[in-house]
């Protein structure tokens, strides 16, 4: 729930990096609102998982949970707010982030040292015969 570090990078979001979480809002955000069953099915969770979900994030803000009738029956629809559709975008800009740090980082490595020492014991393990270890 946090929007950046003091680098003013963004931050994961802890209240939806985990994925179930993250595979709901993320669908959420692709509409206006949504029944529980349709949410329930698409994202591939059970009742209970999906009850507890709802109720944490609509607990700090991010989704608003809506109950009604169809005719007789009652229905449950799940919408996310702006607050929880900001998380979102924060969340995946941190990711992005992170994935980007990295390549650029793993690319600087791919490139080894200056003199030839790939190895990080400092040798050039792959150019000696036997284990590689």
């Amino acid at each position: 729930m946090t929007s950046a570090s003091e680098s003013g990078r963004p931050l994961i979001d802890a209240a939806i990096h985990h994925p179930t979480r993250l595979t709901v809002v993320a669908f959420l955000s692709a509409c206006d609102e949504a029944d529980f069953a349709t949410v329930r099915g698409s994202c591939e969770v059970s009742d209970s998982v999906l009850s507890k979900i709802a109720s944490a994030l609509e607990e700090i803000g991010y989704l608003t949970v809506r109950k009604g009738y169809v005719g007789k029956r009652p229905r449950t629809w799940l919408s996310l707010t702006p607050a929880g559709r900001l998380a979102l975008a924060r969340h995946i800009a941190a990711l992005q982030d992170i994935a980007a740090t990295a390549r650029t980082a793993g690319s600087r490595a791919q490139a080894g040292p200056a003199h030839g020492t790939d190895s990080p014991r400092g040798d050039d393990a792959i150019g000696r015969q036997g284990s590689v270890g």
